[in-house]
């Protein structure tokens, strides 16, 4: 029975192999099928596609800006820096002690006090006592004079009297050495008669020049010794600025021409001038000033040479600005000599030092340049350079001699360097 029962089971399974493998058969040829399909269809694809149009792109040339050059006159303007010091620094000072009777109202810090008025008055009287007894000393030894003159008178007659068409033989007969010794008694006492006037007037302290307060320190009733400093003050005729400069740069301008080397045969209105500007109180001010000397030597550190510029009437608001304050840190533009016949370009503009790029029909080129001087703005250039020029002013990274450019503006220098030239506000008459 086993026997039969496992025969069964072989027959049976033969008919599941038989379909197993035609299952996998079918599979495969299915397989193959879609491959055979997807290369026909990449074959049609490939064959019948359709070629892409072919589209060439210019390379367009760089695009650079430019402004336009004129050869012109250009006045040079010297640039510099400064502080505003006062040109008459005074600290008052009593020659005389005594208690204080009168002070000005205006003796306070940022007080005016006009020339010759009364600052401070001590107490005159132990003074004007002073001034009555030398004058007592005074009419004293007067009289002593007058009394030896008349005994020397009476001597005289006396001698002559006695002893006719002689001389004596001593001055002591006639009194002469009493006289001498009663004439010099007499001036010690007018000479203590005047010190003892000049001590009076010490009482009163006044300057001879117009003053602003810097500082003091005294009130009414306080005892002031002689030689004691009470307040210290500035005179408002003038301030001074101190502005180094490097040596080049006063080859633009007549730094000695004001100074004692020239004899002092320059008036002010031959005095180089100079443009002094501020912000002030939230606003740009200028005064007008002269370059009037030299420090007169060089500075070891900074190598500079500094030069004095004087502005007259610093505190005059008649026209509607601020006054110069002393300790004011300000910018000083000193007008110097014109150069004739030259370019003005921005600094920008310069390459590798005396170089620079040129426009000509969209056309690069590259020209070497005379620089006579350069500040902090412009380069000006005395030759390699025509009039009306086109300069490259903008950067490129690479630049050759002949390579085509495009322009984005023309601008024009002229206009500019013209708008420079306006900002001096004093007219050539004022100058």
């Amino acid at each position: 029975m086993t026997k039969n029962r496992t025969k069964d089971i072989v027959e049976n399974d033969q008919p599941r192999k038989s379909r197993g493998k035609s299952h996998s058969i079918l599979h495969a040829l299915f397989a193959v099928i879609i491959i055979l399909l997807g290369i026909c269809a990449a074959v049609i694809l490939v064959k019948y596609k359709k070629q892409p149009e072919r589209v060439e792109f210019e390379i367009q040339a760089p695009l650079v800006k430019i402004e336009q050059v004129r050869i012109r006159d250009i006045p040079m303007v010297i640039q510099g820096y400064g502080t505003v010091n006062p040109k008459v620094e005074v600290d008052i000072i009593p020659e005389v002690s005594g208690k204080v009777i009168f002070v000005h109202p205006e003796l306070k810090v940022g007080g005016f006090i006009r020339r010759n008025e009364n600052i401070l008055q001590i107490d005159p009287r132990d003074y004007e006592l002073a001034v009555r007894q030398a004058e007592a000393g005074v009419a004293d030894t007067n009289v002593l004079l007058e009394t030896e003159e008349a005994e020397a008178q009476v001597a005289r007659k006396e001698w002559r009297d006695l002893h006719p068409g002689t001389e004596p033989s001593s001055t002591l007969v006639l009194r002469e050495p009493q006289i001498r010794k009663a004439k010099a008694a007499l001036d010690s006492a007018e000479a203590q008669l005047a010190t003892a006037k000049l001590r009076l007037d010490r009482t009163n302290i006044s300057l001879p020049f117009d003053i602003m307060v810097a500082s003091e320190s005294v009130d009414m009733g306080q005892y002031v010794v002689a030689g004691q400093s009470l307040a210290s003050a500035f005179g408002t005729k003038a301030v001074e600025i101190v502005v180094p400069l490097q040596d080049d740069d006063l080859a633009w301008f007549d730094a000695f021409g004001n100074s004692i080397l020239a004899d002092g045969g320059n008036s002010s209105n031959e005095k180089t001038v100079a443009t002094i500007k501020a912000d002030f109180a939230g606003t740009e001010h200028v005064w007008k000033g002269y370059v009037v000397r030299t420090t007169g030597q060089v500075d070891r550190s900074s190598r500079m040479i500094s030069v004095i510029v004087d502005v007259p009437d610093p505190f005059d608001v008649s026209k509607g600005g601020p006054p110069l304050l002393p300790g004011l840190f300000v910018e000083v533009s000193i007008h110097g000599k014109t150069l004739n016949n030259v370019a003005a370009i921005p600094r920008d503009a310069m390459r590798e030092g005396n170089k620079v790029w040129l426009v000509e029909d969209n056309v690069l080129r590259i020209q070497f340049v005379d620089v006579i001087r350069a500040d902090k703005d412009f380069a000006y250039i005395a030759s390699g350079i025509d009039d009306k020029a086109n300069v490259v002013t903008s950067s490129m990274d690479v630049a050759v001699d002949g390579m085509k450019i495009r322009t984005e503006a023309v601008l024009t220098m002229d206009d500019e360097q013209m708008k420079q030239d306006s900002s001096n506000p004093f007219s050539p008459e004022e100058k």
